[in-house]
């Protein structure tokens, strides 16, 4: 977000991020004029478009957080990397969902944190966990600033403050083994700049989650994201090998070896743990040698099951290409509906989306095997145009988002995982709640969109977008269709999240995934590493009843 380092009187510049969407300012652009008569014969919108309220109208909460306190922070990292000016205070507001940004459009930033602390180094890191700890603050590790399930909101109750800890210092790439094939990085970096640093000693990371832009590696580890390329290089918790951890309790290092038999795999604790155990400050992460060929097809089913049973096939007896996606009759079709170069001979069916990255030889082979396991599945080959469409507009879907809310329409998504014999019922039960609860009085029908994008042996994922007119009150109705969606989603034997992390949007349904035995776990870890509740409170582990940190 916003360079804290930055003289916060500055006019912001064409390639900063937007305090009010997703992204780059340069990179946002007004719908076009067919786009919004579609939205005003489907929703009934006007088209027009309706900003933001001005940046001095947006409502900031008074610093909480004492003199004293900001002094010890001083002390740690400089005067220059210590802020709780209005503008670094609001570029930290929550993160990039469609109600967080709800919220900051109408001027809400009632979450934003006391004060931004911008450290330098692992050690700073703890040193700014101990002031925390002194002086009754809670803290917050910001990198990206991505999340989308609530993970940026602690719940303050009983601190003097929130101290949103920005990364973005943290930003080195700290060692390359190219002999194990693994590469040690700090957590500020992001996707972009971590292949760049790769691309020098012939390797990449292989992760690139539609946040890439954005987003760093630090949150891809303590989300457990995953990037379109997982059937080729997989998630991002299965590249971890190795993480350095700072905890109120001290540093904490996890992974010696390749694998390891001594218990279990703590590593795992660390990972989607959305701060709320420590700062992760480093990860080293298994690389791959850089590509020499990379290549897009498009593929049409005939329909959206037959087309993930093909993916199936190729999950279960293989070869996998290194991109596997398809989406459904309706996200297909909306598709072709704004699309500037549009797919040929796919309307009426479900694109799949195939790509592959290696050497020549491998590539060749792959795509030809695929290419005869879906033919013989009954889908069509569609040509390189189709594949290279997707992958030109691949980071495009937050900005469509943006302008949509610009029109007074909603744009959200959700979406889960399960096992391949219960996708079907999975993937109607949770598109048959979102229609049913966003259907309202049932004079406007919401659009329900869907798609595959990570398959495994066992299952796949299903990602969902809802669109559908604001309204009065756009939050409570996205929170009324995610709870419904949620409930759809446990009934069906389905993971409340595969991919964005819980936070605190999906706290509510972690105990009917975990259990009560697993949450139990997961707060005596807490209660070990951060006793006085500190790091990121109410996120992932709720907070306890009537808690408040020790003195």
């Amino acid at each position: 977000m916003y360079r804290v380092s930055a003289d916060p009187n500055s006019e912001p510049t064409p390639t900063d991020p937007v305090w009010w969407g997703w992204g780059r300012a340069d990179r946002h652009h007004a719908l076009p004029a067919a786009t919004r008569t579609l939205l005003t014969g489907l929703f009934g919108v006007s088209g027009e478009p309706t900003p933001p309220v001005a940046p001095g109208d947006i409502r900031l909460p008074p610093v909480r957080s004492s003199a004293a306190a900001r002094a010890d922070l001083v002390a740690a990292v400089g005067a220059d990397f210590v802020r709780d000016d209005a503008r670094s205070r609001i570029a930290h507001c929550r993160g990039r969902s469609t109600p967080d940004l709800l919220r900051i459009r109408a001027g809400d930033a009632s979450d934003a944190p006391d004060l931004v602390v911008r450290p330098a180094d692992h050690d700073e890191v703890l040193a700014v966990l101990a002031v925390c700890a002194t002086r009754r603050l809670a803290a917050v590790p910001f990198g990206g600033g991505t999340s989308v399930v609530g993970g940026l909101v602690p719940e303050p109750a009983g601190f003097d403050g929130v101290v949103a800890i920005d990364l973005a210092r943290l930003d080195r790439l700290l060692a390359v083994d190219p002999t194990s094939a693994t590469a040690t990085f700090e957590p500020g970096v992001r996707g972009p700049r971590a292949e760049e640093l790769l691309a020098g000693p012939g390797f990449t990371l292989g992760h690139v989650p539609q946040s890439f832009e954005q987003a760093s590696i630090g949150g891809f580890a303590a989300t457990r994201s995953s990037g379109q390329a997982s059937a080729g290089y997989g998630r991002f918790d299965a590249m971890v090998v190795a993480l350095r951890v700072a905890t109120p309790a001290g540093t904490w290092e996890l992974g010696r070896a390749p694998a390891s038999a001594a218990g279990p795999d703590l590593r795992q604790l660390v990972l989607g743990s959305e701060g709320a155990f420590g700062v992760i400050t480093a990860v080293t992460v298994r690389v791959h040698t850089r590509p020499a060929v990379t290549i897009y097809e498009g593929w049409r089913a005939p329909d959206f099951l037959t087309g993930a049973a093909a993916l199936r096939t190729l999950a279960q007896d293989g070869p996998l290409p290194t991109v596997a996606r398809i989406s459904d009759e309706t996200e297909t079709a909306v598709g072709l509906a704004t699309a500037t170069d549009p797919v040929p001979d796919v309307a009426g069916g479900c694109l799949v989306v195939t790509g592959y990255a290696g050497s020549p030889s491998d590539v060749e082979y792959r795509q030809a095997a695929v290419g005869r396991s879906l033919t013989a599945a009954g889908l069509t080959p569609l040509g390189s145009a189709a594949g290279d469409a997707w992958a030109r507009g691949r980071f495009e879907g937050p900005y469509l988002r943006d302008a949509l809310l610009d029109v007074g329409v909603v744009a959200e998504t959700l979406e889960t995982a399960g096992f391949w014999s219960t996708l079907p019922a999975l993937y109607a039960g949770v598109r048959d709640a979102l229609t049913a609860a966003l259907a309202g009085d049932g004079s406007v029908a919401p659009l329900v969109l869907a798609h595959v994008s990570h398959v495994y042996p066992t299952g796949a994922s299903l990602y969902f977008t809802a669109v559908f007119p604001a309204g009065p009150d756009p939050v409570g109705t996205w929170r009324a269709a995610k709870n419904a969606a949620s409930a759809a989603i446990v009934a069906a034997g389905g993971t409340i999240t595969h991919h964005h992390a819980v936070g605190t949007d999906h706290r509510p349904w972690l105990d009917a995934e975990l259990g009560p035995i697993g949450l139990a776990v997961l707060r005596a870890v807490k209660d070990a590493i951060d006793p006085d509740g500190l790091c990121n409170p109410g996120v992932l582990v709720p907070a306890r009843p009537g808690a408040r940190p020790a003195r």
